[in-house]
């Protein structure tokens, strides 16, 4: 049988093809989505395919596509593409986005998460689920649907809409992800996306008195947190009522310093606001500019040894309030390096904030296929980071750019099924992608090694 060569700059993307080839994740998609379409050359499932893999190969934009992967005949191969479509066919799938493709699109990608995440099959018994929500703001022009004046940030007078974000700090997950328009708050969308998490996870009681919510101060309303201990959650959240906060800030009766925030004092709240259960409320203070000072109030159920398990130090014998507060504070500042950074790696690794369409369901399956990205992306690293130790912190933005851009030979038939990927064995992550795939995709018809590019 006759061989045939393409080369790829991104032919590392092998692992992540192989393991949805394997996973038979396309099928399912074919399966699941119908979107309303006439195919001529391209279906829409393969165009959501193109947009799938533009993503992981480091195509920011749609139009992207032409550029990256459609000059790129070994990474199509390595797909089961034998061509791809141009981007504005791929476009055009997108603006024939229905409400009804997005449900199909959401089924979806619970599916492939409860049969594939790590944080699906958590032990509860074992430990406490930490999920972090947030919502971030992707500017747009006033004439896409679901554009508003609202908050985002460095933008004074932005537009643009919402994304709100459940994430699973343990497994570096994306558990949900919703659209929203641009004058939605955190506030407003909080119970929607935990109780859209619950389907995801399949949550029943005793998973939430297993399950702590950490949230900024934009969803801690006074609905928001009694609403959240009454289903059984642990919260630490921060109060968002300002004249709460000034009301509880004075019947603190002792400031003391944090070393690990100079400038820095907190103090017990002497009487707490009464919410549906009870909770501790910890006052923060520190200068303004022009003299005074700025106020906050944590409101938590956590125990302190639930609070010391959360930031991984061993709680003290004799604690003090001092060792408590930095622990406390600690605990809910760790969400700049939780769901904050897996934004910013959305953001930066795959070009969330990049891919704009004037429709909002488009826009919205656009979101829906970078969180399956991200999801896939982080499993492949899970494999590889048992090969690396180096991998395993690997960023989104790294792991696209670094490890997943591996330039190599493809060698297929004439029926275009590929039989050999020669990886470039100068590059400093080669090897890891050898051991990883003789590990995990151990097959006689097709081959990875590595070699002379």
């Amino acid at each position: 049988m006759e061989q045939y060569t393409g080369f790829s700059a991104h032919a590392s993307l092998a692992l992540i093809a192989e393991w949805t080839n394997s996973n038979e994740i396309w099928e399912e998609l074919r399966a699941r989505v119908h979107i309303r379409q006439k195919t001529i050359r391209h279906s829409p499932s393969d165009k959501l395919k193109d947009l799938l893999i533009n993503m992981w190969a480091g195509g920011e934009r749609i139009s992207s596509i032409n550029n990256v992967l459609r000059t790129d005949e070994g990474l199509q191969r390595l797909f089961g593409r034998t061509s791809c479509a141009e981007q504005s066919t791929v476009s055009e799938t997108l603006n024939a986005v229905s409400a009804e493709n997005i449900v199909e699109m959401e089924g979806f990608i619970g599916q492939v998460y409860r049969e594939h995440s790590l944080c699906y099959q958590h032990d509860y018994k074992k430990n406490w689920l930490l999920l972090d929500v947030d919502l971030t703001g992707i500017l747009a022009g006033k004439q896409a649907e679901g554009s508003e004046k609202g908050y985002f940030s460095g933008e004074r007078n932005g537009r643009g809409r919402q994304v709100g974000r459940v994430y699973a700090r343990q497994y570096d997950e994306i558990v949900n992800e919703q659209l929203y328009s641009g004058k939605v708050q955190l506030e407003a969308s909080l119970l929607e996306l935990v109780k859209m998490t619950e389907r995801v996870l399949g949550s029943d009681e005793h998973h939430r008195k297993h399950t702590i919510v950490r949230v900024d101060g934009g969803g801690g309303t006074d609905k928001n947190i009694g609403r959240l201990l009454l289903d059984g959650y642990w919260i630490l959240m921060k109060v968002k009522n300002w004249q709460r906060t000034q009301k509880l800030v004075k019947t603190v009766n002792t400031w003391h310093s944090l070393p690990a925030l100079p400038g820095h004092d907190a103090g017990w709240v002497g009487t707490p606001h009464q919410y549906e259960k009870g909770t501790r409320q910890l006052a923060i203070r520190w200068p303004k500019e022009k003299g005074g000072f700025h106020y906050c109030i944590l409101v938590f159920s956590l125990t302190d040894l639930m609070i010391f398990q959360l930031v991984g130090v061993r709680m003290p014998r004799k604690l003090s309030d001092q060792n408590l507060f930095s622990a406390i504070m600690k605990a809910y500042n760790l969400r700049s390096g939780g769901v904050e950074t897996s934004i910013k790696n959305s953001k930066q690794g795959l070009g969330l904030n990049k891919r704009n369409k004037k429709r909002f369901v488009a826009q919205h399956m656009l979101l829906l296929l970078a969180q399956l990205a991200y999801n896939i992306a982080v499993w492949a690293r899970n494999q590889l980071a048992q090969h690396s130790s180096t991998i395993s912190g690997f960023g989104m933005l790294r792991l696209i750019q670094d490890a997943f851009h591996i330039s190599g030979k493809i060698h297929f038939d004439e029926k275009g099924n590929v039989n050999l990927i020669v990886l470039n064995q100068t590059h400093k992550l080669a090897k890891v992608f050898l051991d990883t795939w003789r590990a995990s995709f151990p097959r006689d018809d097709l081959s990875l090694i590595l070699g002379k590019i």
